[in-house]
């Protein structure tokens, strides 16, 4: 048990939260760009896959990821995240067919397949449980103003430059990262050294199933934003945002605005209430995404949206925490990203499927959304009840 009174503003909290931060940035500010770049050689039709690929690898990284942060340690893992992000930067311009880059998005993907789940044992494990959301809630805030700028600055770069200079930029990014993380302790006690043997997952070692109602409210919560990563940029383009990046900045911006205080709120007054009030404002946000007519109610929405994701991601992250044995921190972590994929992976795969770059579809996409989001609203409501978490 640790001491509650001990400070969680430290040099070691605020490395992992700047490494967090450029790691965020480095694959972030492709984002914005990638579906036109993808149309541009001719693949269109395959713009769901830019997200579900990505998706698809990062969900089955997340038990190798899991089990090697219980067994090998937290910074190892982290670091394996960082280094694929700087590799792929540079291959992005080698690699221009459609088939090559839906290969490297797989590729890619396992970038937060790993560094995400090591960073959240990390951090749970250099603070006190009673401050488990004000602490996930401060990291979030990091790693969201990486989603914020990162858009931003990938349309900047692509508009005065070329579209290779932000691969390039993407790199240097991550390697920053990188050299961050070899100034960070390792928190993991009883490490042992990396062997084939430990990439052996067994069925034991996929999930955890103290965790899964937390992980089935990240999987319908997190599907609406596979559906913004593939169609945003041309929402807004048509509702006159010349931007594409311009909608990431505003919800991320008021997303890191929440944060401040909806950890804090967490560790007060529960995970499940902050959770229900969040997607509550989660469902209204994405209906109101589907109605906007012009640029201005467009960002009115995203900024909302902003508010129900900075007020979820903390006490989701802190309640699977709350949920999970402390032998298998990494594990419990990787089973609620695992969710967190698979709900990207089916937002982008069902936006993609409507979408076909038919403006027309768009709205109907975040009503479906809508309802997707509602439905994880009433499973808290009348489905779940404390202490029934299947074990597995």
């Amino acid at each position: 048990m640790k001491n509650t009174d001990q400070p969680i503003y430290t040099l070691q909290f605020g490395l992992v939260c700047l490494s967090s931060f450029l790691f965020s940035a480095s694959f972030n500010m492709l984002i914005p760009e990638l579906p036109a770049y993808l149309s541009g050689m001719g693949g269109a039709s395959y713009k769901g896959l830019i997200v579900a690929l990505f998706t698809l690898t990062a969900g089955i990284s997340r038990p190798f990821s899991g089990k090697l942060t219980d067994t090998v340690g937290r910074v190892p893992v982290m670091a394996v995240g960082s280094i694929v992000c700087f590799v792929c930067g540079f291959l992005y311009p080698v690699l221009t067919t459609v088939a090559g880059f839906l290969f490297l998005r797989l590729i890619h993907g396992f970038s937060t397949g790993f560094k995400p789940t090591a960073t959240a044992a990390y951090v749970a494990d250099l603070v006190p449980e009673n401050r488990w959301g004000e602490a996930m809630g401060i990291h979030g805030i990091c790693f969201s103003t990486g989603m914020a700028i990162g858009p931003a600055i990938g349309s900047t770069i692509t508009d005065h430059f070329s579209i290779n200079v932000l691969f390039y930029c993407s790199s240097v990014f991550a390697l920053s990262s990188i050299v961050i993380l070899g100034n960070m302790k390792e928190t993991l006690k009883a490490k042992r050294k990396f062997s084939f043997s430990l990439l052996k997952i067994k069925r034991q070692d996929i999930i955890e199933g103290r965790v899964i109602p937390a992980a089935l409210i990240t999987l319908l919560s997190y599907v609406s934003y596979g559906a913004i990563l593939t169609v945003v940029g041309d929402w807004s383009k048509c509702l006159g945002t010349s931007n594409k990046g311009l909608f990431f900045m505003v919800f991320t911006l008021a997303s890191l605005l929440i944060r401040f205080v909806a950890g804090k709120a967490s560790d007060q007054y529960g995970r499940v209430v902050i959770l229900k009030i969040s997607l509550v404002l989660l469902a209204i946000s994405l209906f109101c995404v589907g109605i906007a007519n012009s640029s201005f109610t467009l960002m009115a929405s995203s900024a909302l949206y902003g508010v129900a994701t900075g007020m979820l991601s903390p006490a989701v992250n802190a309640w699977t925490i709350d949920l999970s044995d402390p032998k298998h921190r990494g594990k419990a972590m990787a089973t609620m990203y695992i969710a967190l994929e698979v709900g990207i992976g089916l937002g982008a795969l069902l936006a993609g499927w409507l979408f076909v770059d038919d403006i027309k579809t768009i709205p109907y996409i975040f009503f479906i959304n809508t309802v997707i989001a509602a439905g994880a609203l009433l499973y808290l409501q009348f489905i779940w009840k404390p202490k029934t978490a299947i074990t597995v």
